[in-house]
């Protein structure tokens, strides 16, 4: 079994909560004035007004009105105005507008100048010669060209889209009036301009005045989603202050919600999305749309234990303002054919170490970049192909179409050359994930947020997507021949008596139906009596017991068995589970088993030659057993067998798993395989062992497998087929064929069988029979393999 890269504790990704439409104030979250007769404008405000212009120590010559589009779609404002009056009066001049504004954008409207001197206004979108007053007065935005006449009560006139009372002797006002003004000093709009309350003391400060014309975008001084996620992976205002920040909401979880901006820049390197972490459920809804002040945060899923996640960049301690709602929701970005591509075999190849602060980022190149790109943002695949079963966390592996390399059965191939960036995990955080297999198909659109954890990225659908089942079923390998020697490696994945009789029986109806009930097997990870309940026990005569009988009621042959009990909690694995590996074979076809007794947990085998006719000195006996390769390992076990008089060796294994490797999606590029070492120190010994054997005897007959935990192009196949003593069976497949384990959607080969060259010059036929890895109903984790050997 391949332990795999995910951090223990799925919560560790907080946002990573099950979706809620639990309505839970959050902190900050400001929604309009209660008992206003007036309305929250839901996109122009008055986002600064300055009387001050020309007057002695003015910074500007000019007076000005800035407005704001606090909303999501571009105003036109052609036939409308802004109006002033004095602090009292209701009579009321204006300004003609027109043009329009974008979204987080501002509009600067010029008007008059005083006498002294200061420093010109940047180029003004409309200009107008009001003079108005530096400390007190009224200012309208209109949506026609009828002045008003009002002076008190001018926030609820007809054709009002914002209103600013500003100075304490003020007449109208939303709320209260703000404070007085002066020569130096504005009332400008906090947030950028984007809060909104309608209450113009609330919203709007006295403080130094900053015009902004069209040329300026965002709120904050012109900040934009995509300014935060930059185009890197680390956001280049990490850890600043923002305010203003505006967008759509997309999605939300129990920890917050993501936005997106619906009016994207040209760069499709920067995202457009981001998550907001509100702590607890917020208090916004799905098309809202918002402006946010908060913190930039940089925020690696795992904790302590994730040191090897990328960090996801979100805005943290948020203020959140609600515009509007009902927004329509920025359209997803198509991943695929038809949109954007992602890179076909690289992930990373330009960083060394640290990802994130290291290398080019290249999303029309490097994978990790590709996705990166789009964290945050709404994206869509359309006839997702299904390349792993769902997992029991939720998870569905998937790529567009056109992905390559494919399996013949709908997967897709694990090389040297290619670990897949295509790849994309389907998580059901927002909403339920089907279940599926391998070859399956989402029809249609799946569309959600993009997100990261536990070393992947993540598509959380806001919807359970549709599948058209691909009707994947499993394998049947060939009966053997008489006269063919049917040998079997089969992972049968932390088995022992406690687990459900379904599992036996289901074992066993793959051992008897689809394998054939092979002459031997090896089988890997098998339990002691109790399992998991660590209390010293090491035997498993009980598990070996259940199955065997579970094999007779399949209508299989009988089973015998050999193996050594290891020491207690000395082998790795399941703690307490003492897994092992067994000899199980049957005799009716011409095998037999060889006894040498002395074989203990610690008792090292060897090789012995009597006149040029090797043997072993235990059988079964453990391959040098106290060999540090082996620490917390499983002991390679050693067997000798006759086919129908004639010897044969075998040799089975359990190698160190892969846990405590870097994701390939990770901080670190390219990926730290340290668990590598130990299997290279394991294949060592074991290949010094079948030397030994070829030594003595060059033809001898030598069968090596088992569960390697490594790629058939790793550095653990070379050292055992170094000098080609031994051919690899997996290599001799073509690519498509190539895998006996489903891992995060990568089928790839962890389980070998491997010949002396004596074997491998016969006719054999072999076969990795696809019965577990493939489905979401597995009874292993491994898929079987099967070689028939002609030895007649």
């Amino acid at each position: 079994m391949q332990s795999g890269n995910r951090q223990s504790g799925r919560s560790a990704a907080r946002r990573c909560a099950a979706a809620t439409a639990t309505a839970i104030a959050v902190a900050g979250l400001l929604t309009p004035s209660q008992g206003a007769a007036y309305a929250v404008s839901p996109d122009i405000v008055i986002s600064q007004v300055y009387g001050g212009g020309g007057n002695s120590g003015a910074p500007f010559t000019n007076d000005y009105i800035e407005l704001y589009n606090r909303g999501t779609s571009t105003v036109s404002l052609s036939g409308w105005t802004v109006q002033y009056a004095s602090a009292s009066a209701s009579t009321w001049s204006k300004t003609a507008l027109s043009g329009t504004i974008a979204p987080g954008h501002y509009y600067l409207v010029q008007e008059g100048a005083g006498a002294g001197t200061g420093a010109s206004l940047p180029t003004p979108d409309a200009t107008g010669t009001m003079a108005m007053s530096a400390t007190s007065a009224k200012v309208a935005l209109v949506t026609n060209t009828t002045a008003l006449t009002c002076s008190t009560g001018c926030a609820n006139q007809a054709g009002l889209r914002d209103f600013v009372g500003y100075g304490s002797s003020a007449s109208s006002y939303e709320g209260s009036p703000t404070g007085n003004l002066s020569n130096t000093t504005a009332a400008v709009r906090a947030g950028g301009g984007a809060t909104d309350t309608d209450n113009n003391a609330a919203d709007l400060a006295v403080t130094t005045p900053s015009p902004r014309n069209s040329s300026s975008g965002g709120g904050g001084g012109g900040t934009r989603i995509h300014d935060i996620q930059g185009a890197a992976h680390i956001s280049p205002l990490n850890g600043r202050q923002i305010s203003g920040i505006s967008g759509v909401v997309t999605a939300k979880s129990t920890t917050g919600f993501w936005m997106q901006d619906p009016q994207p820049d040209a760069d499709p390197a920067t995202s457009e999305g981001i998550f907001v972490y509100t702590s607890t459920a917020p208090r916004v809804a799905v098309a809202d749309a918002v402006t946010v002040d908060g913190t930039v945060s940089e925020f690696r899923p795992g904790g302590t234990t994730g040191t090897t996640n990328l960090t996801t960049t979100e805005i943290t301690a948020p203020t959140v303002t609600v515009v509007s709602s009902g927004a329509a929701l920025p359209a997803p970005t198509l991943v695929g054919s038809g949109g954007r591509v992602p890179p076909a075999n690289v992930i990373e190849d330009d960083a060394t170490g640290d990802v994130e602060n290291s290398g080019v980022f290249d999303p029309a190149s490097d994978g990790i970049d590709f996705w990166e790109s789009m964290e945050g943002m709404r994206v869509e695949i359309d006839n997702a192909a299904v390349v792993g079963p769902r997992s029991t966390y939720g998870e569905i592996p998937v790529v567009p179409p056109g992905s390559t390399t494919r399996t013949n059965r709908g997967g897709i191939v694990l090389k040297a050359d290619d670990a897949n960036p295509e790849r994309v995990l389907l998580d059901d955080v927002l909403a339920p994930t089907p279940t599926v297999n391998v070859g399956d198909t989402l029809s249609g659109a799946t569309t959600g947020v993009l997100d990261y954890s536990f070393g992947n990225f993540k598509l959380l659908p806001t919807s359970t997507p549709a599948v058209t089942s691909g009707n994947l079923a499993p394998e049947t390998t060939a009966t053997p021949a008489a006269g063919e020697l049917s040998t079997a490696t089969f992972n049968v994945e932390n088995l022992d008596p406690s687990d459900p009789q379904s599992k036996f029986d289901g074992l066993a109806g793959q051992i008897v139906g689809n394998l054939k009930s092979p002459d031997l097997l090896a089988l890997e990870e098998i339990q002691d009596n109790n399992g998991p309940t660590d209390n010293g026990t090491v035997a498993c005569d009980q598990t070996m017991s259940k199955l065997i009988a579970a094999i007779t009621a399949a209508g299989g042959p009988s089973y015998s068995y050999r193996q050594i009990d290891p020491q207690n909690d000395t082998d790795g694995g399941e703690p307490g589970g003492n897994i092992r590996q067994v000899f199980m074979f049957r005799t009716d076809r011409g095998l037999a088993f060889v006894d040498r007794p002395g074989g203990t947990a610690t008792a090292a085998n060897a090789v012995v030659n009597t006149g040029g006719v090797p043997s072993l000195k235990y059988s079964p006996g453990r391959i040098d057993p106290t060999n540090s390769a082996f620490s917390s390992s499983r002991k390679p076990l050693a067997g000798e067998f006759t086919w129908n008089g004639k010897t044969v060796f075998v040799i089975a294994n359990h190698f160190n798993s892969k846990g405590g490797d870097q994701p390939l999606s990770g901080h670190f590029q390219p990926p730290a395989r340290s668990s590598e070492t130990q299997r290279h120190n394991q294949a060592t010994v074991v290949k010094n062992f079948v030397d030994q054997i070829l030594t003595v005897d060059s033809n001898a007959s030598v069968i090596v497998l088992g569960d390697l935990n490594d790629f058939e192009f790793s550095g653990t196949a070379d050292i055992l087929t170094a000098n080609s003593a031994l051919t690899d069976l997996p290599r001799t497949l073509p690519d498509a064929e190539r895998y006996t384990y489903d891992y995060e959607g990568n089928s790839q080969v962890l389980d070998h069988i491997l010949l002396s060259s004596s074997l491998a010059a016969k006719a054999y036929s072999y076969d990795v029979v696809h019965i577990n890895s493939e489905f979401a109903g597995q009874l292993s984790d491994h898929d079987p393999q099967v070689v028939r050997i002609p030895l007649p």
